[in-house]
C-alpha cells in the first residue's frame, strides 16, 4: 500500500510538472507571436484589403433555433459588417417561437425558387426565402434535427462563396472582424484552409441593436473567471498551437473555412457533441492522408463576443458538454495517435489532448485521494507537499496573469484600470474553489458520455 502511494504520488508530481512546463512553453510561444502580431497591426491597412479585387467573398452561416428576441438585431449587425462581398444565410432550425416571423416582418421575405443541392444530407428543407430589401440575405427554413451541425450543413449546401464563416445567432462580431480574419487567409492563400478568431465574453458589455458600444467586465465573480479562461484558452493555447500548425479547434462561434474542403469531408458531423473540435480534427486527418501542405491559422485580433453562462447550473451543463465533445472527437480518431502519416498532429497535439485534457479531471481527483492518504500515513513529506503546492499555484497563476497581460499589451479591450485590476486579482483566486468545481463538471461529462447520454443539455 505504501509503495503504491509513493509510486502514485511520484507519477502525479511528474504529470503536474509536465502540464505546467508545457503550458509555460505555450505562453512563451504566444508572447513571441504576440510581438510579431503587434508589428503587423502597426502596418495593417484594412482599407487596401477591402478595396482589393482578390479579397474573397464570404458566406456567414447563422444557425438559429428559438432566437426570436434578438435574431433581427443580430442579422442587421452582420449585414453592417465592413466587408466588400458578403452573403448571410440564416438557417431557421425548426424554431417553435417567432424567429421566422420576425425575419419575415423585418426583411419582407419572399419564397424563392432557388436550386438547392443537398451535397450534405440534412433534415428536410421547408422553404427558401429571399429579401427584396436586402439581396445579401438568404433564409432557410428547415425541420429540426436536434443538432446545430445539421443546421450548419444546410447553410453549407446553400452557400455560394468560396469561404464560409459560422456565427452563433446570439454572438456579436466587431465591425472589421471579417477583414481582419481574412488577413489570415491572405498570409498564404495556397495553404491556409481555415482561420479561427478569438471569442470574448460579452457579459457586462453595453450592446445597442446588436452592436457592441462599450467593453466592460461583468460584475459576477463567476463570469469574470470565465473571462480569464477565455483569454488563456485563446491568447495562449490557440495562438501557440496554431504557430506550430497543430491547432486542434476553431471555435464554433467564429471561424472561416474553405467551403469545398468542408463539403469534401462530409461537412459537420451531425451527431457530434462538439462539432467544432470534431471538424478541425477531421480536417487534419483528411489533409494529412492526402499529403497536402496546409495550414490552419489563428488570428487573435478579429473578435467575436458571446454570452457565457450566468449561473452554476448552466455553467455545469456547458462544461460537461465540452468534456463530452472532447471525448466524442478524440475517440473516433484514436487511430491517429502516434502514426507517422498524421505527423505532428498524431504525435504531439492529440496525445496532449488525451493526457492533459481528457484524463486531467480523473487524474486530479485521484491525486486528491492518494496525496491525502500519503500525508496521513507519513509517506509524503509535508514540507515537500507545501513546496510543490506553492510551485503549482504560482505556475498556474503566472499563466493566467500572463494571458491578461497579453491582452493589455496588444488589444487593450479593457480600458478601465479597475477592470484590469479585477482580472489580475481574480487570477490569484482562480484555483479554489472554481478549479475544483470545473473538475467535477468535467467528470460528469465523462460519466454522461460513457453511459450513452449524448444529448446537448443546453445551458
Amino acid at each position: 500500500m505504501l509503495r503504491f502511494l509513493q509510486i502514485s504520488n511520484d507519477t502525479l508530481f511528474i504529470y503536474y510538472l509536465l502540464s505546467n512546463v508545457i503550458y509555460f512553453g505555450l505562453l512563451i510561444t504566444a508572447i513571441f507571436k504576440n510581438v510579431v502580431h503587434r508589428r503587423r497591426l502597426a502596418s495593417q491597412r484594412l482599407e487596401l484589403l477591402k478595396a482589393s479585387p482578390f479579397t474573397p467573398p464570404i458566406t456567414l452561416i447563422v444557425p438559429a433555433h428559438n432566437e426570436e428576441s434578438f435574431i433581427v438585431d443580430s442579422v442587421q449587425a452582420l449585414l453592417k459588417l465592413d466587408y466588400p462581398s458578403l452573403e448571410v444565410v440564416v438557417v431557421n432550425d425548426g424554431s417553435r417561437d417567432l424567429t421566422l416571423q420576425k425575419l419575415h416582418e423585418a426583411y419582407q421575405l419572399q419564397a424563392a425558387r432557388l436550386l438547392y443541392i443537398a451535397d450534405i444530407a440534412t433534415a428536410p428543407l421547408r422553404a427558401i426565402y429571399r429579401s427584396p430589401v436586402e439581396p445579401r440575405l438568404l433564409v432557410l427554413d428547415k425541420e429540426a434535427a436536434g443538432s446545430k451541425a445539421d443546421a450548419i450543413n444546410a447553410g453549407l449546401n446553400a452557400a455560394s462563396s468560396p469561404y464560409v464563416c459560422v456565427v452563433d445567432a446570439d454572438s456579436i462580431l466587431e465591425k472589421e472582424s471579417l477583414l481582419r480574419i481574412v488577413e489570415g487567409v491572405f498570409s498564404d492563400p495556397s495553404q491556409v484552409v481555415a482561420v479561427g478568431g478569438i471569442v470574448r465574453v460579452l457579459n457586462g458589455c453595453r450592446v445597442v441593436h446588436g452592436e457592441l458600444q462599450e467593453v466592460r467586465l461583468p460584475k459576477s465573480a463567476m463570469e469574470v473567471m470565465q473571462v480569464i479562461e477565455y483569454l488563456r484558452a485563446f491568447l495562449v493555447g490557440r495562438e501557440a498551437w496554431a504557430s506550430f500548425n497543430m491547432l486542434p479547434i476553431i471555435s464554433g462561434a467564429f471561424g472561416v473555412f474553405q467551403r469545398e474542403l468542408v463539403k469534401q469531408i462530409g461537412g459537420f458531423r451531425t451527431h457530434a457533441v462538439g462539432e467544432d473540435l470534431d471538424l478541425v480534427v477531421r480536417l487534419h486527418r483528411s489533409l494529412q492522408e492526402k499529403h497536402r501542405p496546409y495550414h490552419i491559422n489563428f488570428i487573435a485580433d478579429p473578435t467575436c463576443w458571446t454570452e457565457v453562462p450566468t449561473d452554476l447550473k448552466s455553467l455545469a451543463r456547458q462544461r460537461a458538454r465540452w468534456q463530452k465533445g472532447l471525448i466524442d472527437a478524440l475517440w473516433p480518431n484514436r487511430d491517429m495517435l502516434f502514426r507517422a502519416r498524421y505527423g505532428r498532429v498524431g504525435w504531439v497535439v492529440l496525445p496532449y489532448m488525451w493526457i492533459f485534457e481528457f484524463f486531467a479531471p480523473v487524474i486530479e481527483l485521484a491525486g486528491y485521494f492518494t496525496i491525502g492518504a500519503a500525508l496521513m500515513l507519513g509517506v509524503l513529506s509535508r514540507s515537500f507537499f507545501m513546496q510543490f503546492l506553492l510551485f503549482g499555484y504560482a505556475f498556474a497563476t503566472l499563466i493566467s496573469i500572463g494571458s491578461v497581460l497579453l491582452e493589455e499589451m496588444t488589444y487593450r479591450r479593457y480600458n478601465r484600470w479597475r477592470d484590469v485590476a479585477r482580472l489580475v486579482t481574480y487570477c490569484l483566486f482562480e484555483h479554489f474553489p472554481y478549479r475544483q468545481l470545473t473538475m467535477v463538471w468535467r467528470l460528469q461529462g465523462i460519466w454522461q458520455y460513457f453511459r450513452g447520454d449524448l444529448r446537448w443539455h443546453e445551458g
